[in-house]
């Protein structure tokens, strides 16, 4: 049986929300992000005329456009609309897959039985706009590659069904940057022999894209020929991401116990960037030699940031341990998830920030969680 597989995006989302909270807004251009030294989280399609894009440093894009009006991004208010699409879709999708806080995978495969699964997805898109007020894009295809792609060519507000014969022709013509696995140095090393639109990537023989980059070279290429059999995953959104660490020896040592605290954080807040989170809780555990065990809570904006979620941490943990008694375990949990778009904070990040994040989660992700830390930490290596 050929798959049915939609693809929906919410138009614009950051800007859209801020938009509902206030009409005033409407139809000029509008950039959602930090402050001066932030960066673009969001932008309007009139502030995108001028260049602008997200990711941008806040004083490029108002260089690039003066007139645009910059507006601090609310994750609670983001979090809350997502969450509302959210339960709109499950409510009424067979299998949903929420890819982030403003995209949404379905499987609506056999559907074609009882309904048209083009007029269903339609109707269902009209719902979420005519309840929430919210713009959206949809696209429906044979898998999540053609449909995603498929919806970034028809926004905004484009509703697009691309049938499996259709599927190379619509593919062909378009640059090998629409494919979501081409990051500027997959393209840059392409371009250099000649290979920019998606036809010419998939008439390569698969064996020479498996030699010039590897395993993600076949894959490329399956996706490059619409080819693409990565399943809709059931949405179960994760509450919470906590780890704790029970000593071999209880201790006093204040700077062994920050340490540990500090390790802990960075590995969460890793953890959080690499899986699209970002928390607004944070609870700092002890557990004392006579096994009293206390715990203390903490509310801070979104964020996914080790120097945000360290601090508040720390502090925490000064507040909670009063009695000077030996400890065996400390532990920290991060609450009150929502899905980000982007991997840190960008509503509080600066440039230079999110580009210190950015290169230690790639050295992260090439060589292992542990291939880079922060100095705070080796006391804790030292000791152990």
């Amino acid at each position: 049986m050929e798959r049915s597989i939609v693809h929906m995006d919410l138009d614009t989302f950051f800007v859209s929300c801020v938009r509902l909270q206030n009409s005033g807004l409407e139809g000029i251009p509008l950039i959602v992000g930090g402050g001066d030294r932030g960066v673009v989280a969001s932008c309007s399609y009139e502030a995108r005329k001028f260049g602008v894009h997200s990711a941008m440093p806040i004083k490029m894009a108002l260089r690039l456009c003066p007139e645009a009006r910059v507006v601090k991004g609310d994750m609670e208010l983001f979090s809350r609309y997502s969450t509302t699409v959210s339960q709109i879709i499950e409510e009424k999708a067979p299998v949903m897959e929420k890819a982030s806080i403003d995209e949404f995978y379905l499987d609506i495969t056999g559907m074609d039985k009882f309904h048209g699964s083009y007029k269903w997805t339609r109707e269902l898109s009209s719902t979420i706009t005519r309840e929430t007020g919210l713009p959206i894009s949809f696209a429906l295809s044979v898998n999540k590659t053609v449909s995603k792609i498929a919806t970034g060519e028809g926004k905004p507000r484009g509703n697009l069904e691309i049938p499996q014969p259709m599927v190379q022709q619509f593919l062909n013509p378009l640059s090998i940057r629409k494919i979501p696995m081409v990051g500027d140095a997959t393209f840059k090393l392409l371009s250099r022999i000649a290979i920019r639109n998606i036809q010419t990537l998939a008439e390569m023989p698969v064996n020479v894209l498996q030699e010039m980059i590897g395993k993600n070279g076949v894959e490329l290429w399956k996706k490059a020929n619409g080819i693409d059999n990565t399943p809709v995953e059931p949405y179960r959104e994760r509450k919470s991401l906590s780890t704790e660490d029970t000593f071999h020896q209880d201790t006093t040592d204040l700077l062994f116990l920050r340490a540990v605290l500090c390790t802990m954080v960075e590995k969460l807040a890793y953890q959080l960037r690499s899986e699209g989170w970002l928390t607004s809780n944070v609870t700092v555990k002890i557990r004392y030699s006579n096994f009293d065990t206390e715990t203390r809570q903490v509310t801070l904006p979104y964020t996914s940031s080790d120097h945000t979620l360290t601090k508040a941490v720390l502090e925490a943990f000064e507040k909670l341990y009063q009695r000077r008694m030996s400890l065996r375990l400390v532990g920290v949990r991060f609450g009150k998830l929502v899905r980000g778009s982007y991997q840190i904070n960008l509503f509080e990040d600066t440039q230079e920030m999110m580009s210190l994040y950015q290169a230690m989660d790639r050295i992260k992700n090439r060589f292992g969680s542990g291939a880079v830390m922060r100095a705070s930490g080796m006391y804790k290596t030292k000791m152990i």
